[in-house]
């Protein structure tokens, strides 16, 4: 099978955007966001979370402001 997938950009680090539900989560972030299900966790390539989003497509967004390469991972 021959697919093209783009490559990341070598020149920037890699951040991992992952789905993640909110009950995976400590009851004090749980409490801050009552009527939420699921987030989007953005990851250094190390696997430290950066930071959490509402919004896949803000994840993706915030990563690439903080000079990031972001990649889906599932």
């Amino acid at each position: 099978m021959d697919s093209k997938f783009p490559l990341p950009n070598p020149e920037r680090p890699i951040a991992y955007v992952r789905p993640i539900k909110v009950s995976e989560l400590p009851d004090e972030i749980r409490a801050q966001i009552p009527d939420v299900s699921e987030l989007y966790a953005i990851h250094h390539e190390e696997g430290e979370r950066l930071a959490l989003v509402t919004d896949r497509t803000m994840a993706f967004v915030m990563a690439r402001q903080n000079d990031f390469e972001p990649v889906s991972v599932h």
